[in-house]
């Protein structure tokens, strides 16, 4: 049974944060808000975590997952970046949008996207979020949760612990969310393709949104 841990909205807890980060450390998968709907994460190499996530939401490796992260520095170590895609993204930090880009070599063959090697990275904005990537000193492989052969997010702890408190091995209740899902950018196509219209308002970023896609 997964542990439950109640941190503040805004001024998450030193020690709980460094509990979550020490679950995600040993390899488990944390169930957490984010400033668009919920999500379930783990490790970047954890790969049996990125089969528990993948078998929780019900995907495969054809679907992208998103890579949290801290800062510039971390995209750009894990992505191939020009300068268009550096602008466009630091003009977007931190918030609800995922971009799509060329997966560096430091990015594990798992969470590639099967036939693109592609990856989905974003800055997210929520304080619990932003201090757990501080703890880790590193990203975070993430998936929004929406349970296997459903179609919404789950948007507060209560449900997310009543949906999954035995397949993940914690929960972070910092309360509600919008249950919202993040805008997200192709920015391996030219011009930069908006595949599905969420939180973040593509204009902007200059955008147009245009029709659904995968990832997150």
């Amino acid at each position: 049974m997964a542990q439950y841990l109640c941190v503040h909205a805004t001024h998450p807890e030193p020690r709980l944060v460094r509990r979550a980060a020490a679950i995600l450390a040993d390899g488990g998968i944390v169930a957490y808000p984010t400033d668009s709907s919920y999500a379930v994460g783990c490790r970047i190499g954890a790969v049996d975590g990125l089969r528990r996530i993948r078998a929780l939401r019900g995907i495969d490796e054809r679907h992208h997952l998103a890579l949290l992260c801290r800062d510039m520095a971390d995209v750009g170590r894990y992505a191939h970046l020009d300068n268009r895609q550096f602008r466009m993204i630091r003009a977007a930090r931190p918030g609800p949008f995922t971009f799509i880009l060329k997966a560096t070599r430091d990015v594990p063959r798992a969470f590639k996207h099967a036939r693109r090697g592609t990856i989905g990275v974003r800055i997210p904005s929520h304080p619990f979020v932003r201090a757990l990537l501080a703890a880790l000193e590193e990203p975070l492989a993430s998936s929004t949760l929406i349970p296997a052969g459903e179609t919404d997010a789950l948007a507060d702890a209560a449900a997310v612990r009543a949906r999954c408190e035995h397949v993940v091995d914690a929960v972070v209740d910092c309360g509600g969310t919008s249950a919202g899902l993040t805008t997200i950018v192709d920015l391996t196509a030219e011009p930069p393709a908006v595949l599905r219209r969420g939180a973040g308002d593509p204009a902007t970023l200059g955008l147009v949104a245009a029709e659904a896609g995968e990832v997150g």
